[in-house]
């Protein structure tokens, strides 16, 4: 029925806002590491199988009987090595930056946890683990919602103000995050340049879009070199920076310990890092920061994009 179509397929369409960026900037860039590496499927933890999206042999089916030991170790890559040379990167040129984390991936790596909480970076919730939403039963999803907020808490010192799952959400992870409450906006979107308000359950709701295209799963089962990485996410900070002259925008670049963590793929991200602090008119910083300003600036107004005031 037509009244059932619940997609918004215009947006902002040609006019989108001016997100007035701090300082006048043409572009708002913020890198994102997830880190998920602990907190995937595994046989230890139920699922019968080994996880191995985002690694070297992603691609191949997932038919190994029992434990796969390969596919666990190139998980065990981000959180052993990847993500120290990731941080390194991003603390010698003191760069803001958000991590996506599950929480059980946290509670298993003390070290992460507390290089986390002495970092000063903003922890997004990406769930109590790296499972998939749209598969849960809405009691399931409930419940992993607040035990993924309770033990970021705990592991890294502050509540966690941004949410975001594993891909994409279920029908009701929105409202439940919402339902929760405590959250400023969630990233479970993919459809945008800008963030939106939304109206959930008569409230105001925040979405600030997130990218798979700006991302290093690019390189997931590919052959690709560094300058390509490199290459690509250049010519998308090119064409905003650009249209930023006009029409400011916002760009995620996600990034994956496991994946671009490795040092030939390491190298991409720091040609990228080098590159962006050599431009004017950027504001590179965290998600919840972006979230704060947009709050700030373009309040909610008592309906969301695109959406009639709620009856």
């Amino acid at each position: 029925m037509p009244g059932d179509y619940d997609r918004d397929l215009i947006g902002y369409g040609p006019n989108p806002p001016n997100p007035k960026w701090p300082g006048g900037a043409r572009i708002a860039l913020n890198f994102v590491i997830n880190i998920e590496e602990g907190s995937e499927p595994s046989v230890q933890d139920g699922e019968g199988y080994t996880e191995i999206q985002h690694t070297e042999s992603y691609g191949r089916a997932q038919g190994i009987k029992g434990r796969d030991l390969a596919g666990e170790g190139m998980f065990e890559y981000g959180s052993r090595v990847g993500f120290w040379r990731l941080l390194r990167l991003f603390q010698e040129r003191k760069l803001p930056l958000t991590l996506f984390a599950c929480a059980l991936a946290l509670e298993r790596n003390a070290p992460l946890a507390g290089a986390i909480r002495e970092s000063g970076y903003d922890v997004c919730s990406h769930g109590w683990r790296w499972i998939k939403h749209y598969e849960m039963p809405e009691e399931e999803e409930r419940s992993q919602i607040a035990r993924a907020v309770s033990s970021l808490e705990k592991t890294t010192g502050q509540r966690p103000l941004g949410w975001y799952c594993r891909y994409g959400p279920s029908g009701n992870t929105r409202r439940l995050v919402v339902e929760h409450g405590g959250f400023l906006y969630d990233s479970d979107y993919y459809g945008d340049e800008l963030p939106f308000w939304k109206t959930v359950a008569g409230k105001g709701h925040l979405v600030v879009p997130y990218s798979l295209t700006n991302n290093d799963g690019k390189y997931a089962g590919w052959l690709g070199t560094s300058d390509q990485w490199f290459s690509f996410i250049r010519d998308a900070f090119d064409m905003l920076y650009k249209e930023g002259a006009r029409q400011p925008k916002m760009m995620s670049v996600g990034l994956h310990a496991r994946m671009i963590g490795h040092p030939a793929r390491a190298a991409g991200l720091e040609r990228f890092l080098d590159y962006v602090q050599g431009r004017a008119d950027v504001w590179i910083t965290r998600r919840i920061d972006i979230a704060r300003h947009w709050i700030e600036t373009h309040p909610y107004s008592g309906r969301g994009l695109n959406e009639q005031p709620p009856a």
